[in-house]
């Protein structure tokens, strides 16, 4: 069975010996070169996208706009994505023990960003690796400081142990 990982989760590609991916520093920020018109309304937010060589020779990686798909809330809605101040990885040769990171902005309804499902299709050496999935939520990887963000946590996880549970149960 396929099961998501958690913002900041590793996952490993077996298709490629050494190879993995993480989603990481999921956070509510103003992007670096303005807000977008489009995003008028919208909550801006950034994540990190780092990619590892662990393996023994040097890989070439894709990582563009159309590998990265952000969804949010719970009905997963498309968020907007700033594609003039996002950074991507494009044609980048990592060598061993050498890290790419892509830093990807987005916008969404604030009251959605409790819930962000971030899907990455990475291509290697023309090659397209399996899809993968991370789940997280703007917040959730701060220590509590208010009686707020405690249970959103632990709605959320509840939310995410019940959906793997119901997908386990039905015949995996």
């Amino acid at each position: 069975m396929y099961e998501p990982n958690v913002v900041g989760d590793w996952q490993e590609y077996d298709e490629h010996d050494g190879l993995r991916v993480r989603v990481h520093r999921l956070e509510a920020a103003e992007p670096p070169r303005g807000r977008d018109d489009a995003a008028a309304g919208l909550a801006y937010f950034s994540v990190r996208v780092t990619v590892e060589n662990r393996g023994s020779r040097h890989l070439g990686i894709h990582l563009e706009d159309g590998q990265i798909d952000v969804r949010v809330g719970a009905d997963g809605e498309s968020a907007f994505l700033d594609w003039r101040n996002s950074q991507f990885i494009e044609g980048f040769d990592v060598y061993p023990l050498r890290r790419a990171t892509a830093v990807l902005w987005a916008a969404g309804p604030e009251t959605a960003l409790g819930q962000v499902d971030v899907q990455i299709h990475l291509r290697v050496e023309e090659e397209w690796a399996e899809r993968r999935l991370w789940a997280g939520g703007i917040g959730l990887g701060e220590t509590p400081a208010g009686p707020h963000q405690g249970p959103d946590r632990e709605e959320l996880a509840c939310q995410v142990s019940n959906f793997l549970r119901d997908q386990a149960g039905g015949g995996a």
